[in-house]
C-alpha cells in the first residue's frame, strides 16, 4: 500500500488530467505523469512522518520540476544532494522550444539551485533537513504559451484558474493533514496567499520568504542571506 502522500499525489494527478485550459495556454506539462518515477522516490524517501515546516512553491519551473519531477528540482541538487535519479518520459504534447530531457538537461533552474543550496548549507545532509522540513508545490502543472513562454498560475484566466485552485487547495489540505506542520512557508507571494486563503482560519502558522527567482532583482542580491533572515525573524529558524 503506497504511503498517504503518494495516494494524495495520484489523486491530484487524476483530477488535473481532466481539466482543460484555453488560450493563452497552449501546452500543459504534468510532471506527476511523465516524471512520476523520481517524484515517487522523493515522496517515499523524504515524505514520511510529521514535519515542523513545509515550504510551498507555486508550480514547476522549466528546468527544475519539469525535468526532474521534484519541487524546485534543479538537476544537480536532485541528483547530487537528494540522491535521486530515475527515468523521465516525455509530456503528451511538447513545445519544440521546451523539450523535456530529464536528468540529461544541461540547463540549471536558478530558483532550485538557490533554495536547495540554502538547505544544504544550513543542514549539511538531506536527512537532517527532511527530519523536520518538507518542500512541495501548490500546483504540479507547468503552462506554456504558443511561443513557448512560461505562464505561471497567477496569469491564467479566472474561469480556468478556479477548478485548478480548487483541486490544488484540496491537495494542500490533505498534505497538511498528513504532515501536521507547525509552519507553512510560502516561497513567494502567490504560494503565501494561497496558504493564507486555505488555512487563514486555522492555528497553522503561515509565513513567506522572498522567491529565489532570478527575475526578482531583490533575489539577486544575496537571496540565501535574505531568506535565512526572514525565517529567523518569523521564528521558524533560530
Amino acid at each position: 500500500m503506497p504511503q498517504p502522500l503518494i495516494t494524495a499525489a495520484l489523486k491530484l494527478r487524476g483530477q488535473l488530467d481532466r481539466l482543460k485550459f484555453p488560450p493563452p495556454v497552449a501546452f500543459v506539462y504534468q510532471p506527476l505523469d511523465y516524471a512520476w518515477a523520481p517524484h515517487e522516490i522523493y515522496l517515499r524517501r523524504f515524505g514520511v512522518g510529521r514535519k515542523r515546516v513545509v515550504f510551498l512553491g507555486m508550480n514547476p519551473g522549466p528546468f527544475g520540476m519539469v525535468q526532474t519531477g521534484v519541487p524546485f528540482g534543479e538537476i544537480a541538487a536532485v541528483r547530487d544532494w537528494l540522491g535521486i535519479a530515475a527515468d523521465v518520459a516525455r509530456p503528451r504534447r511538447e513545445h519544440p522550444k521546451r523539450p523535456v530531457e530529464g536528468f540529461a538537461c544541461r540547463r540549471s533552474e536558478v530558483s532550485g539551485r538557490r533554495l536547495w543550496g540554502l538547505f544544504a548549507g544550513r543542514f549539511g545532509t538531506p536527512e537532517k533537513f527532511f527530519a523536520d522540513h518538507f518542500v512541495a508545490n501548490f500546483c504540479p502543472l507547468a503552462f506554456l504559451s504558443a511561443t513557448g513562454s512560461n505562464l505561471t498560475p497567477d496569469k491564467l484566466p479566472a474561469a480556468s484558474a478556479a477548478p485548478l485552485h480548487a483541486a490544488c487547495d484540496d491537495h494542500l489540505r490533505r498534505l497538511v493533514e498528513l504532515i501536521q506542520p507547525e509552519w507553512l512557508i510560502g516561497v513567494g507571494d502567490f504560494a503565501a496567499k494561497r496558504a493564507a486563503l486555505v488555512f487563514g482560519e486555522t492555528s497553522l502558522k503561515i509565513g513567506k520568504v522572498l522567491h529565489p527567482s532570478p527575475a526578482s532583482p531583490a533575489a539577486n542580491r544575496g537571496w540565501a542571506g535574505q531568506a535565512g533572515q526572514q525565517l529567523r525573524a518569523l521564528g521558524v529558524w533560530d
